[in-house]
């Protein structure tokens, strides 16, 4: 088995007091999970709504759920019961779609707006003018039964640092005139969700509170 503690343990060392380490989980089995929660670790990020019931069915109860991938809004309502989090909201239809349904379930969905920075056209999420719409239009502030917590990004795939750093500081910013404008009296408004496995260090440095990591805990995906 893939040293799942080990690797686990170097990340945690890496990472400063207040930045969230959600384990990407995707695609990884059962035990490789179970030796991480063994280890302490609670939050796991899934992008498949299948895959996701079936560990949620299967595996401790007090594990905190992210979905990270993009959300069809069809979706929604098989997660809704026990999604902690939907990281990847990219529209209002699907913020809406989310209250409906964890309206029916009697709960409140965390969620993050997602932002396209990054240069790839097949990236999904928000260009920043696109997101200062949303909230300028105020449609979001009468839904009851989800609390917007922060922003999320993916920087470009590149190895061009700069670039990377460019593209997270500029969240970083965005954020800051978010929450001035909008969120201004919301403690819960304080999650920066940017850095993988190959950029995570980077995300630190440009005041990420939450870092999606799976490969460099679980190695390669599993398909």
């Amino acid at each position: 088995m893939y040293d799942v503690k080990g690797n686990l343990r170097r990340i945690l060392d890496r990472l400063p007091q207040g930045v969230c380490l959600v384990a990407i989980s995707k695609y990884h089995p059962n035990e490789y999970i179970e030796a991480a929660y063994e280890d302490g670790q609670r939050v796991f990020g899934e992008s498949h709504e299948q895959e996701l019931k079936l560990k949620h069915e299967t595996l401790p109860k007090d594990i905190v759920w992210h979905f990270i991938g993009h959300l069809q809004t069809n979706k929604v309502k098989y997660i809704a019961p026990y999604i902690n989090m939907v990281e990847a909201v990219d529209s209002l239809k699907l913020l809406k779609e989310i209250n409906k349904q964890a309206q029916k379930c009697g709960r409140v969905i965390d969620v993050l707006l997602e932002l396209h920075i990054a240069e790839e056209s097949t990236k999904y999420g928000l260009r920043i003018d696109e997101c200062r719409q949303l909230l300028d239009d105020g449609g979001w502030r009468e839904l009851q039964n989800v609390r917007i917590c922060g922003l999320m990004m993916m920087a470009s795939f590149t190895d061009d640092r700069e670039q990377i750093r460019r593209e997270m500081t500029l969240a970083a910013d965005f954020f800051d005139e978010v929450k001035a404008r909008y969120f201004a009296d919301a403690p819960w408004f304080c999650e920066r969700s940017w850095g993988m496995s190959d950029d995570f260090d980077i995300a630190i440095e440009c005041r990420s509170t939450m870092v999606r990591i799976g490969t460099s805990i679980f190695g390669p995906r599993v398909y």
